[in-house]
């Protein structure tokens, strides 16, 4: 600032003195034609003002030094006339731009915790992760319980049931919401076609009976629709109705007790049911599967589900069967590969799964939240609906990766118990997304990297089993890989006796880079019981926020306390706990291990530099470079 305005007044006091020496203007020896031949003829060598200097006498001679003397101290009056306003206005500017202190905005809190309610055993509350005061970072809608001090406090009267919105930079209440029944799921990201970016989405609240849709900024209320008795989360579906609106899909279950499962159609603009209920009989009995939705490479609909199994159903046929209609051209395309999978022409479900092989687990093969947290907005459904599966049977202890394209196994492979859904990132740079699963048996906790490209352990480390089942969780950094988070207990070196491994005192949770195998960092220690967890993106700061739901015993009350807690995993890096294994299945070399751990435990920065956080890309961006 200072330099420019010197610059600026050096510059004009040049521009003035030199107007000065110019002397006056004199009509006489100046021509006024646009013709160059012109000007040249009418510029002679007239006599000053009529006079010719070489005759002119002593006296005169005086008189126009007197004159131009004269003429010179008016220029220079009227540059400092012209520099001093100047002059005091940069000193002004300099004076307000570093003596007046600029108004400070509000600083984030990236780390805080926040006690909800009461919790009752080990029930993991749903919970949502959204935008909702346009600050750009996530905000946390979760459900909360408080019980009322009555003679009977487990009672359903005795519950207070709501919905809470806490804003991401530091957990205060942006808006809370009462609730007659227990939610099942929250979801957010619905569009509601308002032009105010603040209200132009709605969260989606799901009950045992009703789903709600509330204005995502305020919590205040757009619709609500009794469905039944509603056992899954929803679905995003593109427009069925041509209304510009994209609808929903619920599974609940049929009202005439004789078949298995029905499927719902709503309106994601009024909550109005589209047609009635599509009921379905399986041919299996088990834990409920999706509804997931699929694209085909053909652009074409399919509904995923089953109770068990894995059935596939066209979007087009339920929809003809909802209403008795015939559904938009856009819906109503069919895949001849998929079609060719049904085993009877009179049968309107396809087999993607065996009966005689339970499925526990059916997941989209992706990197992001978008299976965990489902939320409702036209990017996350992209990214999950045209991936390939992962495919999880804790019966046959299987776990397998199915291709969208026929449902054929990619790999297959037998592993011991698996109590949670493997969580996908990626730690090799061969573009397919690998998965982060652990094993727990007889007090151990065997934690693995899988190749998910051909079903091979590319890490693998020993801990004592934390005796919680929470999912893992993976973050994308700028160079293509993936961070990953577990929680274990304290590793071991070596195998032990399984009988003597005692549950740990502490829960730990640990993160590991994928180009440094043998070290992990300890980011945080606790003993209370972690219910669920999440990742929310910074874009801003190139951070990321680890978000977990715990279960804290509380003295003098018989039900242990609801907790809320974010850290930030750039800041938990650097006052973390670094551990060193021996030897892995994939080893850096030497020299740029040895190195890295040294600056590591010299420097935490310089892990922070290497840990660039960042959201992962839209469904669309994943299109393109296909």
């Amino acid at each position: 600032m200072i330099t420019v305005t010197i610059t600026i007044m050096i510059a004009l006091t040049k521009i003035v003195k030199k107007g000065s020496d110019l002397g006056e203007y004199d009509p006489l020896t100046q021509a006024d034609s646009e013709d160059e031949t012109e000007d040249d003829d009418l510029v002679l060598n007239y006599p000053r003002n009529g006079l010719n200097p070489a005759v002119v006498g002593p006296g005169r001679s005086q008189g126009g030094a007197a004159e131009e003397k004269a003429a010179r101290v008016r220029g220079a009056m009227r540059s400092a006339a012209f520099l001093l306003p100047l002059s005091c206005a940069a000193l002004l500017v300099l004076l307000c731009a570093f003596l007046i202190p600029c108004p400070q905005g509000a600083l984030l809190q990236m780390q805080w915790e926040r006690e909800l309610g009461d919790t009752a055993g080990v029930t993991s509350p749903p919970i949502a992760l959204w935008d909702v005061d346009g600050d750009g970072l996530e905000d946390v809608l979760i459900a909360v319980t408080n019980i009322s001090n009555d003679s009977q406090p487990m009672s359903a009267q005795s519950k207070e049931l709501s919905v809470w919105a806490l804003g991401g930079g530091g957990g205060q209440m942006l808006w809370r919401k009462s609730l007659r029944e227990p939610l099942i799921s929250v979801q957010c990201g619905l569009q509601t076609g308002s032009s105010d970016p603040l209200h132009s989405s709605a969260c989606v609240l799901i009950s045992s009976g009703h789903m709600i849709a509330i204005n995502a900024s305020t919590g205040w209320t757009l619709w609500t629709t009794a469905v039944g008795h509603v056992v899954s989360h929803a679905v995003l579906l593109p427009d069925l109705q041509g209304d510009a609106f994209p609808d929903l899909l619920i599974a609940t279950l049929p009202e005439d007790k004789v078949s298995d499962l029905a499927l719902v159609l709503i309106s994601g603009r009024s909550g109005a049911l589209i047609g009635r209920p599509v009921n379905f009989n399986l041919t299996a009995q088990g834990k409920l599967i999706g509804p997931l939705l699929h694209e085909t490479q053909t652009g074409a609909y399919y509904v995923m589900f089953g109770l068990g199994t894995v059935e596939a159903v066209s979007l087009s046929l339920i929809y003809s069967r909802a209403t008795g209609q015939t559904a938009a051209s856009r819906v109503r395309l069919k895949d001849p590969t998929w079609e060719r999978l049904r085993k009877s022409n009179s049968s309107s479900l396809i087999h993607i799964s065996s009966v005689s092989d339970p499925v526990d687990f059916l997941l989209s093969l992706v990197v992001g939240s978008c299976q965990r947290l489902r939320n409702l907005d036209g990017v996350s459904a992209l990214n999950c609906s045209r991936s390939d599966w992962i495919v999880l049977s804790n019966s046959s202890r299987r776990l397998s990766v199915l291709r969208a394209s026929d449902t054929r196994p990619i790999w297959s492979l037998s592993l011991a118990s698996i109590h949670t859904c493997p969580a996908a990132g990626h730690f090799n740079d061969d573009g397919v997304p690998d998965l982060l699963v652990h094993q727990s048996a007889n007090g151990v906790r065997k934690v693995q990297i899988m190749d998910g490209a051909r079903g091979r352990s590319l890490w693998e480390a020993e801990f004592v089993c934390p005796r919680l089942a929470v999912e893992d969780s993976s973050v994308l950094t700028a160079s293509g890989q993936s961070v990953f988070l577990f929680w274990a207990g304290d590793p071991l070196a070596q195998p032990q006796n399984v009988s003597k491994v005692a549950e740990p005192v502490l829960r730990k949770l640990f993160l590991l880079h994928p180009n440094y195998p043998t070290i992990l960092l300890e980011l945080s220690s606790t003993t209370d019981t972690v219910l669920s967890a999440a990742v929310s993106y910074q874009a801003q700061q190139k951070d990321a926020s680890y978000i977990s739901v715990s279960s804290r015993p509380s003295s003098g009350r018989a039900l242990g306390a609801q907790v809320l807690q974010t850290l930030s995993l750039r800041a938990a890096a650097a006052d973390a706990r670094i551990l060193r294994f021996k030897k892995n299945t994939r080893q850096p070399t030497a020299f740029s291990e040895t190195l890295y751990y040294k600056r590591l435990t010299k420097k935490p920065l310089y892990y922070l530099k290497r840990l660039k956080l960042i959201q992962p890309p839209s469904g669309r961006e994943i299109l393109q470079k296909d």
